[in-house]
């Protein structure tokens, strides 16, 4: 395997680096009191990837089984236990465990404990997540199963039940 080509060749190198400060407000709260910050989304990579912090509030549970056909998503553990599935069971991961998800690879997670749980979303390529994260829990509460089903599908996620 071999290095990409290239997309920058000016060769002179330029200022374009861009700094979040750990303090920044969380870009999205839920109901559950779930926190997301986008720290680097689709748009702001050029579509290379995005990374997402995502705080769940203790027993804020978690989507069901699903994969995704065109997006990998890695779970990067900070704080807390957060339940991740990889299609055949469930294991508690702490901070530093990690769990890579290639496209169509059945996962889920979960935080059923009464604590804080923190951790890393990366998706690659990067997708515009943003619009599924501020709106899946309307789509699930509010939305008829055929706008729900429109939704996920526009949005890469095909649930298994």
């Amino acid at each position: 395997m071999s290095y990409p080509d290239p997309k920058y060749i000016d060769g002179k190198g330029e200022i374009s680096a861009e700094f979040r400060p750990a303090a920044t407000e969380p870009d999205l709260r839920s109901r559950t009191g779930s926190k997301t910050h986008y720290l680097a989304t689709a748009a702001s990579t050029g579509g290379e990837f995005g990374l997402y912090r995502l705080d769940m509030a203790p027993r804020a549970g978690g989507p069901k089984t699903h994969f995704h056909k065109s997006i990998s998503e890695s779970f990067f553990i900070i704080e807390g236990t957060v339940r991740l599935y990889n299609g055949e069971s469930w294991t508690d991961a702490t901070a530093g465990d990690f769990l890579y998800v290639p496209q169509g690879g059945l996962h889920a997670f979960r935080n059923d404990s009464d604590a804080l749980a923190s951790m890393l979303l990366l998706f690659t390529p990067g997708a515009p997540r943003e619009e599924y994260f501020e709106k899946v829990a309307e789509v699930a509460t509010e939305w008829s199963p055929e706008r729900q089903a429109e939704f996920f599908i526009k949005h890469d996620t095909y649930w298994t039940d």
